[in-house]
């Protein structure tokens, strides 16, 4: 039996959710998804209201990567020395004093878009230390022997928070203010708090001590050697920078739809409920076989959904590509979020993580920045449409530049390394 087994208490149920802190955790989890989602929604329909410009929504994404870049790496070594669980819950109380901010400011006179911009950078700087420790403390909740079927309900649970927060967040602002959603965005962070204080503290294996600047480097070089891993992240890397969509959906549904924010909380949603949908099927029937392939189908089919979705001025056809544009995603997600898991060492884990979280959060955050800027240039539907062509464009340079992830068949086997 393996360490982080003999720690669980004794099972009463079946799957991962019958161990009592892996539900725990679960739950916290729902509550920050749903709070982050809520917080999204907000700060990308009031800088639309105050500024009415496509650029300053890429702003929002700019403002939190610089942070989040400089620090992830760092923060991934941080996660394998100290509490994972420790630096998740000083993530949550710092997520919770940030929005409370924003709470304040939203109900000023003149709210500023300094202290907002400011926001999104701690944002961002929180969010590089608590992914990695997040993703890396959930080896240790259940045995090896379900550790597949547990990540498929952590990547679940995401998409379960991503489909309740945006359309709670565009209901509440709808129905209030920006500060209003804040509120609400804050109780649910300082109550993953108190979930997250429940759990039992648990060990974990530390690399040996080495020079700081080796030790950073490590989930790099582990990455650049298992040339799968890279070209799956990669891959996402790129396909996300450049079909970031849904960063211009505030200004697709004021412009295009027009329509409140309501209605942006359900496009947001549907895109969760696709990837919330394709998430299940996975549970229940999981990639066995020729995972590159279905890696690079489902990023060629988001590509395409997302050219849909820009050439589209209906609302049911719009919710329609974007519930595609989510499974199609997930597919990626899963492949990633799993060959990460499944195959790194524990003292390995939170750089490996931290490393992915940069390809992440570089392909989410500068791809609003992109959207925004390429929208201010071209108009919203041209800047979708080209960044889904580019899409598919980089589906098809990949699958010749790494060969080793299309032919790709298990989650474990080892890759070779060039």
């Amino acid at each position: 039996m393996d360490t982080a087994a003999a720690l669980l208490e004794k099972p009463s149920g079946l799957g991962p959710f019958r161990y009592r802190d892996f539900s725990l955790y679960q739950f916290a989890r729902m509550l920050l998804i749903m709070g982050g989602q809520i917080v999204i929604i907000a700060l990308q329909w009031q800088v639309y209201a105050l500024t009415q410009s496509k650029l300053q929504l890429g702003m929002i994404g700019l403002a939190q990567f610089l942070p989040n870049f400089l620090a992830s790496l760092p923060a991934g070594h941080f996660a394998d020395r100290v509490s994972r669980r420790g630096i998740v819950m000083f993530c949550a109380l710092a997520n919770t004093a940030t929005i409370s901010m924003l709470a304040w400011q939203a109900l000023q006179s003149a709210p500023s878009l300094v202290l907002i911009y400011v926001a999104c950078s701690l944002f961002g700087l929180i969010r590089a230390f608590s992914a990695p420790a997040g993703n890396a403390f959930l080896p240790a909740l259940v045995p090896g022997s379900i550790l597949q079927r547990a990540i498929m309900w952590h990547l679940i649970v995401f998409q379960l928070g991503t489909v309740i927060g945006p359309a709670l967040g565009g209901r509440i602002y709808g129905s209030g203010h920006a500060a209003l959603a804040y509120e609400v965005a804050a109780g649910l962070f300082a109550g993953a708090f108190v979930a997250l204080a429940c759990l039992k503290s648990r060990p974990q294996v530390r690399p040996d001590q080495e020079p700081f600047e080796r030790a950073v480097s490590a989930g790099l070089r582990y990455v650049w050697d298992d040339k799968r891993l890279l070209g799956a992240l990669s891959l996402d890397l790129f396909a996300v920078l450049l079909g970031g969509a849904t960063a211009l959906m505030p200004a697709v549904v004021k412009d295009i739809l027009n329509a409140g924010p309501e209605v942006l909380g359900d496009l947001k949603t549907t895109v969760a409920v696709g990837a919330g949908t394709m998430a299940f099927l996975l549970a229940f029937r999981p990639l066995k076989r020729r995972i590159g392939l279905w890696l690079f189908w489902g990023v060629a089919v988001f590509g395409l959904a997302t050219i849909g979705f820009g050439l589209s001025r209906s609302l049911p056809l719009s919710m329609g590509l974007l519930f595609i544009m989510g499974a199609s995603d997930m597919l990626s997600v899963t492949v990633r979020h799993t060959l990460i898991q499944v195959g790194t060492p524990d003292g390995m884990r939170g750089r490996v993580s931290a490393v992915s979280m940069v390809f992440i959060n570089t392909s989410n955050e500068l791809g609003e920045f992109e959207s925004g800027t390429t929208a201010a240039w071209w108009g919203t539907q041209w800047a979708i449409i080209v960044g889904g062509l580019g899409t598919i464009a980089i589906v098809l340079a990949w699958s010749v530049l790494f060969p080793s992830l299309r032919r790709a068949d298990r989650f474990d086997e080892k890759a070779p390394a060039a």
